[in-house]
């Protein structure tokens, strides 16, 4: 029996064995004009497993490379875009440079804290409240979601203090009630559910009969 585990390994298993038998074979042939003319005949049936790609840019470009890679860039012809260099693959990719900011508590996140800061120094008396109770009543919610519990206003209170590093005090804001924000949370996470639920209440549209 002929196994696929005891057959080379395909550099793009997308395109299939036969594919890579085709371009296999053009590597074998000894005249120029025939290889090019044999590789663009590839190009074409390559282009052909995946119409519903043609629309993006450079695809015949991405095609002409994958040939590449399929014969290991050794495939002699007259390459309509410039091949890529083997180099290429081999480098390894760039480290993604990590964010070095510390969270003081990761259940607000770090943008609450920057929230804070611009509130601190928000010049309206009346807008600036707002925007604390608002920042209040969504670290409420952040902090249910993360502990599962409920929590005192005086703890979010406490802690908008010290992220605001004292430049916020304020100890008169009501904060939403825990039930409400899971009973908000819950009625986001199951909109269709609710939309099922109105529906049985509506009244039906005899409109069409009375056309008739």
């Amino acid at each position: 029996m002929d196994y696929n585990s005891d057959r080379s390994k395909l550099p793009l298993p997308e395109y299939g064995r036969n594919l890579q038998n085709m371009v296999n074979h053009i590597m074998t042939i000894e005249d120029r004009n025939e290889r090019n003319r044999a590789a663009r005949t590839i190009i074409d049936i390559m282009g052909s497993m995946y119409p519903y790609l043609r629309d993006i840019n450079d695809f015949k470009h991405k095609l002409w490379d994958h040939l590449a890679i399929m014969t290991e860039f050794k495939l002699d012809i007259d390459y309509p875009y410039a091949p890529p260099e083997p180099e290429f693959f081999n480098t390894p990719p760039r480290k993604i440079p990590y964010s070095l900011n510390t969270i003081k508590y990761r259940h607000y996140g770090k943008t609450i804290e920057y929230l804070l800061e611009k509130a601190a120094v928000y010049e309206d008396e009346n807008e600036r409240k707002l925007l604390i109770k608002l920042i209040a009543n969504h670290m409420k919610k952040s902090y249910i979601m993360w502990n599962k519990d409920s929590v005192t206003d005086e703890k979010i209170l406490l802690d908008i203090e010290e992220l605001s590093k004292g430049k916020i005090k304020c100890t008169d804001i009501q904060l939403a009630e825990t039930k409400d924000i899971l009973f908000r949370s819950k009625k986001k996470q199951n909109p269709v559910a609710d939309n099922i639920q109105r529906r049985r209440f509506q009244k039906p549209d005899d409109r069409n009969k009375q056309q008739r």
